[in-house]
């Protein structure tokens, strides 16, 4: 196959994010990247990069909206600047359980996702957006939904099935797992020599851990939605359902509208929750970290509760696994926060796991286990956007979506 540019769309609850590459049988290279941040605000930012991260564009917009922000990124697309894509592939967090394989974007596979967006609400509403836009705006151009659910399919009925009425399952209702790309992207990393058990912690505002072996996923700690699992920067991660009970009995004191009530809990569990909600502050580890330094007690209580949640699921997954050849930090926090690396791995020596001090000390790709730790430990930043291309080549290419 000739090569050709590949345009790949991610976009968040509060950004959309973009970049290019030249794609042909066995050959990647970017051309370009860039952002929209600050969706929804009067603070936006609008870059975009060269492959040598020169800034080719920056600009401080007004985001009121997504329609705004999207007009931004396909304004420059179509400026001339940039060159055209010949497919385009679009990053989505869930596709329900109708959805379950990366395939080319119709009209009615959008609304099939977007019936399903319960279960990624603050990110397939945006997502459902921009693939209608990139149908209309790019016509001709073959566009590709490729799934953060994809990686997780090989889960046991055991981890997917929940633990409620079978009317309920019917509807969809089972743990799904999210991150999926960027798993995929480390186990890619990782090629030809893919440990046999593998424990990668996704570790940002969105914050999950998988459970590999030979490549594959056999666990992880994301469910129905995005918001279960680890407790993340808004989110409660898992919960004692009696307390979302007790929540939602307390907004129905106020509120009567069944929906209302539903959006309130749902606002308590996704935005208000977290590191922001033990903190009290900030859903951002650089802030909680200065807060901490200036002797912030819920500041120290929070991430403490972050850092004893991953510990406690990288020891579930050793046992699931039967033992850890490697443990992998990927994600804003997992790559930068240095602290956060040591205290997850602090009291896990029993399992292998043993830190190198001054090996640790370090921000991005790196080995940061000590010589005589049993388990690997390493620092991969994910390649999300390189795995979406490779996706996209392969569906183009009429194989099979297989990993």
């Amino acid at each position: 196959m000739p090569p050709l540019p590949v345009l790949v769309l991610n976009s968040g609850s509060s950004s959309i994010k973009f970049s290019a590459y030249e794609a042909g049988a066995g050959e990647r290279k970017k051309l370009f990247e860039g952002a929209v941040d600050g969706i929804g605000t009067d603070l936006g930012k609008f870059w975009i990069k060269d492959a040598d991260s020169r800034k080719l564009l920056d600009q401080t917009p007004a985001l009121p909206n997504r329609a705004v922000a999207f007009k931004l990124v396909a304004g420059a697309l179509h400026s001339g600047d940039f060159p055209s894509p010949a497919a385009i592939g679009h990053r989505v967090v869930c596709g329900g359980p109708t959805v379950s394989e990366n395939q080319r974007i119709t009209p009615a596979l959008i609304d099939e996702i977007e019936s399903y967006s319960a279960l990624a609400p603050l990110h397939t509403p945006i997502a459902v957006y921009i693939m209608r836009q990139a149908l209309s705006l790019f016509p001709g151009v073959p566009n590709f939904a490729i799934l953060d659910t994809y990686f997780h399919r090989t889960m046991p009925g055991v981890v997917t099935v929940m633990p409620i009425p079978a009317e309920y399952a019917g509807m969809g209702v089972r743990r799904y797992g999210y991150h999926g790309i960027s798993y995929e992207s480390i186990v890619y990393q990782l090629q030809p020599e893919v440990p046999e058990r593998l424990i990668v912690a996704h570790l940002g505002n969105g914050a999950s851990i998988s459970a590999i072996r030979g490549g594959r996923c056999l666990d992880t700690s994301m469910g129905l939605t995005p918001s279960g699992g680890l407790i993340s920067g808004t989110r409660t991660g898992d919960i004692d359902p009696g307390v979302l009970l007790f929540i939602l009995h307390k907004i129905a004191e106020t509120t009567t509208n069944a929906t209302e009530a539903a959006d309130a809990l749902e606002t308590v569990v996704s935005k208000q929750s977290g590191l922001l909600g033990v903190s009290g502050q900030s859903n951002d580890m650089r802030d909680l970290r200065e807060a901490i330094a200036a002797g912030n007690a819920k500041a120290r209580l929070a991430v403490d509760k972050f850092t004893w949640t991953i510990a406690k699921w990288i020891g579930a997954f050793v046992a699931e696994l039967g033992g850890l050849d490697m443990l992998v930090f990927t994600g804003g926090i997992g790559e930068n926060d240095i602290a956060s690396r040591a205290e997850i791995c602090a009291g896990l020596g029993a399992l292998g796991i043993e830190l190198d001090r001054e090996r640790n000390n370090v921000r991005g790709a790196a080995t940061i286990s000590a010589e005589g730790s049993r388990a690997t430990v390493r620092v991969i930043p994910p390649a999300e956007d390189l795995m979406i291309v490779n996706h996209v080549v392969r569906l183009l290419g009429g194989q099979s979506d297989q990993a």
